[in-house]
């Protein structure tokens, strides 16, 4: 019981899911948004030919106090697999939720094509850059999206897994700054997500909706995790390892890029 008492303490406050307004639908649901969405408008927009692009930018958040790379994790497994298949056309990084510090380094760094310590317009307004998390990475997902909207920066997606708020952070509403952005979660466990997103310009930013899964039939393996996570966030980590949900999310990133569409993976069944 003390264990819990201390985990509970240590936790930031959750959205309820009964506050929020349901816009639910299943994750593997054939008819759902994400049908519609980046993966099949990719094709016509305009911009520059893929080889003339600089490679899509992707930052992903670790949950809780999970090391960037813990590969027992779906954030730092997805990150990994799309810098190691899709050298080139995709730079693929993965940071801890409290390194947003860093993160914002790198992603300067890497916008700064010119190499003088600078942004100009030009760089900013070039820039390519999707951002996951899951957990408190979710919740850092927005924040860092939303420090790079102060800095006049452009996010082309978002995705946020089981979002739970860290303390003063919003990571409700997505800021202008991005142009579409996704939700998964789950309400079954102890630890859970919110269960809806909104655009704080729905003029500027698309919302593919928000995506539910369901564990009750379809458990997904947590080997790798300790005993406490595995006892009382059960849930909360089946949607990490949930390949069904990152088999979705890396078609959408994988559509902001150059890499061949050819090479897209099959999401698999699972969920609801």
């Amino acid at each position: 019981m003390l264990a819990i008492a201390v985990f509970a303490a240590l936790q930031p406050q959750i959205v309820k899911a009964d506050d929020e307004p349901t816009q639910s639908r299943d994750v593997l649901d054939p008819g759902n948004g994400l049908d519609q969405s980046a993966a099949a408008r990719s094709r016509t927009l305009p911009g520059l030919s893929c080889s003339a692009r600089t490679p899509l930018i992707v930052v992903g958040f670790m949950g809780g106090h999970v090391h960037s790379d813990n590969l027992a994790h779906g954030e730092a497994r997805l990150a990994h697999d799309l810098d190691d298949r899709y050298s080139g056309a995709v730079d693929a990084r993965t940071f801890e939720n409290r390194r947003e510090h860093e993160a914002l380094s790198t992603v300067l760094k890497l916008l700064d094509t010119s190499k003088d310590g600078h942004l100009s317009e030009i760089e900013k307004s070039s820039a390519r850059i999707v951002i996951f998390g899951h957990s408190w990475g979710a919740s850092e997902t927005v924040h860092f999206a939303r420090e790079l909207n102060r800095r006049g920066i452009p996010v082309l997606l978002t995705v946020q897994v089981d979002s739970v708020r860290k303390t003063g952070q919003d990571d409700g509403n997505i800021p202008p700054n991005v142009l579409e952005a996704v939700n998964f979660y789950q309400t079954e466990g102890l630890l859970h997500g919110r269960r809806s997103i909104q655009a704080m310009d729905p003029g500027r930013t698309t919302i593919l909706g928000s995506y539910e899964s369901s564990y009750r039939k379809h458990a997904v393996s947590c080997a790798g995790y300790g005993w406490f996570a595995r006892a009382f966030m059960r849930q909360h980590i089946e949607i990490e390892n949930d390949r069904a949900v990152w088999n979705r999310i890396e078609e959408l990133i994988l559509a902001q890029s150059c890499a061949s569409a050819s090479a897209l993976p099959v999401a698999s069944s699972s969920g609801k």
